[in-house]
C-alpha cells in the first residue's frame, strides 16, 4: 500500500461547513444527515476557524430533544462549542503524515487546509475506506 500518495487523494472534497454565528439547529441538520463524518468545520471568511466533533455537540445539547423546536438547539451559537486551533493538514501533504496524525489518538478527523482555506477533511473513515479498496 503506498502511504506516500497525497491525501488531496483520500480525503473527502465536499465538506458540509458551518460558520462561527450559525445556531445549533444548523449542526443538528447536518450531523442528521447519513454521510457526514464525525466533524464538521467552521469556515469564517473564507479560512478554517474552529472544529466541532458529535460528541462536542451532544456535550452541548446533552438535555436536548430530537425535536428542531426544542430551546437547546437556539440557546448557544457554533463558536460557543467549536474547538479552535483544529489539527490541519496541507492537501499536498502525504496520506503517511495524515495517518500518524490520527494515529495519536487525539482526533479522529483533521481539516484540510492550504493556507488557511478548507479544501477538505481527512477522518480515521476515509482512510480504512482507502485501505479496503
Amino acid at each position: 500500500m503506498n502511504l506516500n500518495i497525497p491525501i488531496s487523494a483520500v480525503m473527502t472534497k465536499e465538506v458540509a461547513y458551518v460558520q462561527p454565528e450559525q445556531k445549533l439547529i444548523d449542526v443538528k441538520h447536518i450531523f442528521e444527515k447519513k454521510n457526514f463524518h464525525h466533524h464538521i468545520p467552521v469556515v469564517e471568511n473564507g479560512k478554517l476557524s474552529g472544529m466541532i466533533s458529535l460528541t462536542d455537540f451532544l456535550f452541548a445539547i446533552k438535555n436536548a430533544s430530537l425535536n428542531d423546536n426544542d430551546k437547546e438547539y437556539y440557546r448557544l451559537i457554533v463558536k460557543d462549542i467549536m474547538r479552535i486551533h483544529p489539527i490541519t493538514i496541507e492537501s499536498t501533504a502525504t496520506l503517511k503524515s495524515a495517518v500518524e496524525e490520527l494515529a495519536k489518538g487525539d482526533v479522529h478527523a483533521i481539516a484540510v487546509c492550504d493556507d488557511g482555506v478548507l479544501k477538505g477533511i481527512i477522518s480515521t473513515a476515509d482512510v480504512m475506506r482507502f485501505v479496503l479498496l
